[in-house]
């Protein structure tokens, strides 16, 4: 039998939670923008109670893995020192209007890429260049006077980022999810944001329980995120002489092969019809990308990172990270569909005769 490391371990087992996410998004079109897009357009809402499905879920399961293991989430980016809610709230508008204007988050990117939008690719480049030059590249020396702002931090020093209360989040959640399904049977339709909330605490389970006994390499407490992943996937490619795979970019190379797969067995969806005729759909891609790549930086997170993973932990500031990107989105949203310019290839609309399954 093979002597792994615990390392190599995480990173083989956050393929494997990558696959299940891959699969589980590709087979029902998991998506918060599009849930936003169903909603303007067709009046749906059956995407957008996955969603809230899945919030519901990774909060539950991950306090209870936390509480059960007592795992110190503290220790996670959500709760950093020295928060500045300026930073985040702008990052969040500028990520929520950037998955409108390229038609997908990083998470949906990923999934349309592998399943045959090549468009998806430009997304993926913009986001990956744009989140590097944040963090570490050209652009982050531009944005320190905004986001190390001594004034600023001050200021949003009076609001501690503590965890808000689970009783009032969970309670909610479920007022939502209440008036998005309106019929009860529907609920056994939403076994994809089950399965991605249960997916958010498999990968805390891994990096804070796993990850915690390596003793080779430091594994950060991390869960599902997407767009410092890509940043860190493009700094692998270019420089894997000074770089090591770790868990986020194990997990989103697991996502791509697992959409792949799916893709390959459910023929329902393809990308022919993504873009209007007046359109031009590579510069919205690029559009996109760069504020998705900036702004989810600025955010610490992307719909996933902040909506589900940070979400989960409770942190004050993923919370209005969450609502700041649905926000911006749903302005966006409105103003592009305006001008015709929200494509929608496919209805997502709620089919109560189904045998629901995933």
């Amino acid at each position: 039998m093979l002597d792994l490391e615990i390392y190599q371990i995480v990173n083989i087992l956050a393929v494997g939670i990558g696959l299940c996410f891959g699969m589980i998004a590709q087979k029902k079109q998991f998506c918060f923008s599009g849930s936003i897009k169903d909603y303007i357009l067709t009046k749906s809402t059956k995407r957008a109670s996955s969603v809230i499905m899945a919030m519901l879920i990774a909060v539950i399961s991950s306090q209870i893995l936390f509480l059960y293991y007592d795992i110190d989430i503290s220790q996670s980016i959500y709760y950093k020192e020295d928060i500045n809610y300026f930073a985040i709230i702008f990052g969040s508008c500028l990520f929520g209007a950037g998955m409108m204007i390229a038609d997908g988050c990083g998470n949906r990117s990923l999934i349309k890429f592998s399943q045959g939008d090549s468009n998806a690719l430009v997304t993926l480049l913009f986001i990956a260049i744009f989140a590097y030059g944040t963090s570490k590249g050209f652009l982050s020396g531009f944005l320190r006077p905004f986001t190390q702002n001594d004034s600023l931090i001050e200021l949003s020093s009076y609001i501690t980022n503590t965890a808000v209360n689970i009783y009032a989040l969970i309670f909610v959640l479920l007022l939502l999810l209440i008036i998005f399904v309106r019929k009860i049977k529907r609920i056994f339709s939403l076994a994809d944001g089950f399965f991605i909330g249960l997916l958010i605490a498999c990968a805390w389970a891994l990096t804070g329980i796993l990850g915690d006994e390596s003793m080779e390499r430091l594994i950060d407490l991390q869960a599902i995120s997407f767009i410092y992943p890509s940043a860190q996937s493009l700094e692998l490619f270019m420089f894997y002489q000074v770089n090591e795979l770790q868990f986020s970019v194990a997990l989103l190379l697991g996502v791509i092969i697992g959409s792949f797969l799916m893709s390959s067995m459910n023929k329902k969806y393809s990308f022919g019809c993504t873009s209007n005729v007046n359109m031009n759909k590579v510069k919205y891609n690029m559009i996109g990308g760069a504020l998705m790549g900036t702004g989810g930086i600025l955010s610490i997170g992307c719909t996933v990172g902040q909506g589900l993973s940070g979400l989960s932990t409770l942190a004050f500031s993923s919370l209005l990270a969450i609502v700041c990107i649905f926000i911006s989105g749903f302005i966006t949203a409105k103003i592009l569909n305006k001008y015709n310019k929200l494509p929608m290839c496919f209805i997502f609309e709620w089919n109560d005769t189904s045998n629901y399954q995933i």
